[in-house]
């Protein structure tokens, strides 16, 4: 549904003014009727992308903020640390439905009566949910603002839950259920949960049989156990103060639950040796060729090299990465190849793929494990190294050009527990890369050995 990817806000498109906001704004009396929030404990950090105040509200909330006042909008993340990970055997899907449901109808308002209020309000939010995380995101004009946190605060405390949106969402992932069958991601995807940790809380998938077996009353109680006011991050960007925006959180959190006893998620390795090749059939003139080895977690003394390593062998995914210069502009084999390094808390990977024609799938699978030898072999040149650099550290302040995307980069950073100094000494960790950093790297990480190839399609030429 459009709803649900929404964005009311017709407002502004102006660059962000990053380096704004040296000070902390003055005491103001509480907005929206909460206790005023003078006390505040607001630590500054006055970074080289943000000036980010960080504070705890007095309910509890702890908050990072970048005040800009020079845009009248407020983009706004809230985060807690589970996601459809926490799906009961046999529910799977249930955290779905608890996001689909979010803005679905609270209190008075049924489903039509709340999207016309953030018409109204000119205003968007919505939530979602990862394996391991589960957000609510919202943006809106600072004029309506007191508003828009209590319609917010409607959705939190008092959603409906109505049987008419959410036999939609059923009747919804039904038809997603029918198609995935014929989708290569997915079918991949499957594979590689199925053949790498079927066991693990990230293997959950939803099925016909658990679509059947949810239901709004389950559903509503899900929520509880997700969203609470213990655990819960917020990021904001936008034209408020610590000492309006605090008020307007603890109003909008007041009804959830303190609390949870949802159990933590377990950390999960692929080890250091891939299996067997996978293949999945499906009638299709190209193959999807993937591979997925084990990566490394941020705070890993490798992670930097691997980024670097990682842009020059296929991160870049253009022609200048060695995988798309051999493999397609060489080789001819594909349109596009291109690889990624993903850090996520509790699963870390080096990963990657493209398509290729049937007939040529096995030469494919070859061509990127020969380029992993090469440059586990013989290692990067140091243009390639500065050139990389250049890039990773060049293009990293348009992660920072707006309110939506500063809010959304402090959330990552949040829920990954990495510190508030981490947007600041990213570039200069990337920048201290050496030839030396990569090529180490690259004979560890890129033994072609360590990698599962997963091929959906007709393959020929491929064993497994």
């Amino acid at each position: 549904m459009a709803r649900h990817v929404q964005t009311a806000i017709l407002a502004a498109g102006a660059a962000l003014s990053l380096a704004a906001c040296g000070n902390v704004s003055d005491p103001q009396s509480a907005v929206g009727g909460g206790t005023a929030s003078s006390d505040l404990d607001v630590i500054v950090h006055d970074g080289e992308f943000a000036t980010i105040q960080q504070f705890t509200t007095p309910g509890g909330v702890s908050v990072w903020l970048v005040e800009e006042p020079s845009i009248p909008i407020l983009s706004l993340r809230m985060a807690w640390e589970q996601g459809t990970s926490s799906d009961p055997d046999g529910l799977e899907g249930l955290t779905d439905s608890v996001t689909y449901m979010m803005n679905e109808g609270a209190g008075e308002l049924d489903s039509q009566g709340f999207f016309q209020r953030m018409e109204e309000l000119n205003m968007s939010f919505g939530c979602s949910a990862g394996r391991a995380s589960t957000y609510c995101n919202a943006s809106m004009l600072t004029d309506n603002m007191v508003d828009s946190f209590e319609l917010i605060g409607m959705a939190y405390t008092a959603a409906r839950f109505d049987e008419g949106p959410f036999e939609r969402f059923r009747r919804e992932n039904e038809v997603s259920l029918s198609t995935r069958e014929t989708s290569q991601n997915y079918l991949a995807s499957r594979a590689q949960i199925e053949a790498l940790y079927p066991e693990h809380e990230f293997a959950r998938q939803i099925t016909v049989e658990s679509l059947e077996a949810l239901s709004a009353e389950a559903a509503k109680a899900h929520k509880d156990q997700l969203m609470t006011q213990i655990g819960m991050v917020v990021t904001a960007v936008g034209a408020i103060s610590p000492d309006e925006l605090a008020p307007l959180i603890d109003n909008a959190v007041a009804g959830l639950p303190v609390s949870s006893e949802l159990a933590e998620i377990e950390p999960l390795s692929l080890g250091d040796k891939g299996v067997d090749p996978i293949t999945v059939g499906l009638p299709q003139p190209q193959s999807l060729v993937r591979f997925v080895g084990q990566g490394v977690p941020r705070d890993h003394p490798d992670y930097y090299p691997l980024i670097v390593t990682n842009h020059i062998f296929g991160g870049g995914g253009d022609f200048s990465a060695r995988l798309m210069s051999s493999l397609r502009v060489e080789k001819g084999l594909t349109y596009g190849i291109r690889s990624s390094l993903n850090p996520g808390e509790y699963l870390q990977t080096l990963s990657g793929g493209g398509q290729t024609q049937n007939a040529t799938a096995g030469e494919f699978v070859e061509g990127i494990k020969a380029e992993m030898r090469l440059m586990a072999e013989e290692g990067a040149t140091q243009a390639e190294v500065d050139k990389a650099i250049a890039y990773l550290t060049g293009s990293y302040p348009l992660s920072f050009d707006s309110n939506a995307k500063i809010a959304a980069n402090m959330m990552s950073v949040r829920v990954q527990d990495l510190p508030v100094e981490y947007f600041d000494t990213r570039n200069a960790s990337i920048g201290s890369v050496t030839l030396e950093d990569v090529n180490r790297v690259a004979a560890t990480y890129l033994q072609p050995e360590r990698f599962t190839f997963i091929l959906v399609g007709e393959p020929e030429g491929v064993e497994g």
